[in-house]
């Protein structure tokens, strides 16, 4: 705790001595808290968690009685291998600002953030599963000089006490941002391997849903390797 809170006062040191400003809204950061979240306090506030029905499917929110959404009730939808998968912000407006501030500006303090609306989400995961972070694309560390998944899950494990099993590898492929629907649900097929025995039951987390291929292929290596259940949750969602 004392650790933490010496690092809160760094971080307040360094917004003072180089600042960034929030992350949102551009706003100065006069606070610990503030500073460490890279994020004032209004624009902390509107992401609050979400409570509402989803599919059980993809995880995306229902607007009708049904479990399942209409996309996901497709009879050409193809059958997912994860068990649940848990969505947390749209990504529009305001939730696209922040994840571009983090994954190509300098705010990488919002890790801090998005490691703490992870856990926030756990009451909606199984209590023993253990987190696994969606493998870095081939080259992408040695290239970018960071990976933002990775940096996620370094906080989870240092400041937030959540043990991370990195047991997945992604060999060469193309980036998924850059194609289409379909050739998203061919592109990572045989491409993430499983390096390690993974546990019986595995959050697998990334920052970005969007067809839903990514989670799908982590779950079947998984499941392939010994897993029995597989979980997804990701930050926000299109």
């Amino acid at each position: 705790m004392q650790t933490i809170k010496f690092s809160q006062t760094v971080s307040l040191i360094r917004e003072y001595l180089f600042p960034l400003g929030c992350a949102v809204c551009g706003q100065t950061l006069l606070n610990k808290r503030e500073a460490w979240f890279g994020l004032c306090g209004n624009c902390y506030d509107s992401f609050p968690r979400e409570q509402r029905r989803c599919c059980s499917a993809c995880g995306r929110p229902l607007i009708s009685e049904a479990e399942i959404c209409m996309n996901c009730r497709r009879t050409d939808a193809p059958a997912v291998a994860y068990d649940s998968m848990t969505l947390l912000y749209q990504y529009i407006g305001r939730a696209e600002t922040l994840l571009k501030a983090y994954k190509f500006g300098k705010h990488r303090v919002l890790a801090r953030f998005f490691s703490e609306k992870l856990i926030s989400a756990m009451n909606c995961l199984p209590s023993g599963a253990i987190w696994t972070p969606v493998p870095p694309r081939k080259g992408k560390i040695k290239t970018a000089g960071w990976d933002q998944i990775e940096h996620i899950a370094r906080i989870l494990e240092k400041q937030m006490n959540i043990p991370v099993f990195r047991c997945l590898k992604r060999i060469a492929s193309k980036a998924q941002k850059t194609l289409g629907q379909s050739e998203r649900l061919t592109n990572l097929q045989g491409r993430i391997l499983c390096t390690k025995n993974p546990p019986e039951e595995v959050i697998v987390f990334d920052d970005v849903f969007t067809t839903g291929s990514t989670m799908d292929v982590c779950a079947r290596t998984l499941k392939s390797a010994g897993a029995k259940k597989v979980h997804g949750i990701c930050l926000f969602y299109n």
